[in-house]
């Protein structure tokens, strides 16, 4: 037997940051999370189980990925092939048009479209829940990529994650709000998102005080959504971002994402709300930054950043939609 399934999933950027782990193999968060899918980042994955294979194998913008990313995809099909209890190998080829390793979530979108592809290959008929439940396993922030618009990661309480998975707090079509992604690096981070999230969990004398400032930014930030209101959301997602950062700084040894261009950025944003414009930056682990701005501030908002010496992209986002699903085939 031959079953195949294309899915595609956008990335998301977090407004309330997912930072740290209270159980790492099953990629328990410590604190709730919450995010906007984007329309301009986004993986498409192809799955194909096939009992002619003897193993797995995983391409990436046509290329055989091996080593650490090869790993974490065929363990991730294990928990497939565990819950549709079917022992038989895949083809994985992705299209990854999300910088990787590089603070854009391209993870989010991966595995998003992996385990949408994956389980409906295999004949597993899972809803958004669970599919998000399931995804989690293989990266955390792509939990929330199965839904379009806004999306809160709930971190749950139970030890066996099952009560962990996103859900949409508001539609794709709420909130023309926008999103400008400005490229600084599209190299690989020296400290993985994993390996910072457990040193600042291990050692920053900072990270209970940012913990115990969620709840109220969570409120905050959700009555802001409903509200449509950018200063409520900017600020609170900006002043949250900063938060998580801190953290990394009192972490032992210490280490930071950012480049000298990304706090020139940022001090670029704070410049335009000085005149007037409302814009709020945010920023996941990597150098590169977002901005939220408003539709009739797009120009203004593209030129003034392109502008920034360092900045060597700017690509804009809408509100994106959820998983996708492009075809499949079964033969037998």
């Amino acid at each position: 037997m031959k079953a195949t399934a294309k899915a595609k999933a956008h990335t998301n950027i977090a407004l309330i940051k997912y930072w740290g782990k209270r159980n790492e193999s099953l990629i328990l968060p410590t604190n709730n999370s919450l995010s906007v899918t984007l329309d301009g980042f986004y993986t498409t994955t192809n799955v194909s189980f096939d009992e002619g294979l003897t193993h797995d194998t995983f391409y990436l913008n046509d290329e055989v990925v091996e080593g650490e990313q090869y790993h974490r995809v065929t363990q991730f099909l294990d928990l497939v092939r565990q819950l549709a209890g079917k022992p038989i190998h895949a083809q994985v080829r992705s299209i990854n048009a999300v910088p990787t390793a590089a603070g854009f979530a391209s993870s989010a979108s991966g595995f998003a479209a992996l385990a949408a592809a994956s389980s409906r290959a295999i004949g597993l008929d899972l809803s958004d829940s669970e599919l998000s439940r399931l995804t989690r396993q293989g990266s955390g922030s792509a939990c929330r990529s199965i839904f379009g618009g806004f999306a809160e990661w709930e971190k749950g309480e139970k030890e066996d994650g099952s009560d962990s998975f996103a859900i949409q707090i508001a539609p794709k079509d709420h909130w023309d709000i926008r999103v400008a992604a400005v490229v600084l690096s599209s190299k690989m981070k020296k400290v993985s998102s994993r390996a910072g999230m457990r040193r600042t969990v291990e050692t920053s004398p900072f990270f209970n005080g940012w913990i115990e400032s969620i709840p109220s930014d969570l409120e905050a930030i959700k009555q802001g959504i409903a509200n449509r209101d950018i200063e409520q959301v900017g600020a609170i997602a900006e002043a949250n971002c900063l938060k998580m950062h801190a953290t990394t700084l009192g972490a032992s040894p210490p280490f930071t994402y950012w480049l000298d261009t990304t706090v020139t950025v940022m001090q670029t944003v704070q410049q335009l709300r000085e005149q007037g414009i409302p814009a709020y930056f945010t920023i996941d682990a990597g150098p590169n930054v977002k901005v939220l701005y408003l539709p009739e501030h797009e120009q203004l908002v593209q030129t003034t950043l392109r502008e920034v010496p360092g900045v060597t992209d700017v690509k804009l986002s809408r509100v994106g939609q959820g998983i996708t699903y492009l075809g499949d085939e079964t033969i037998v």
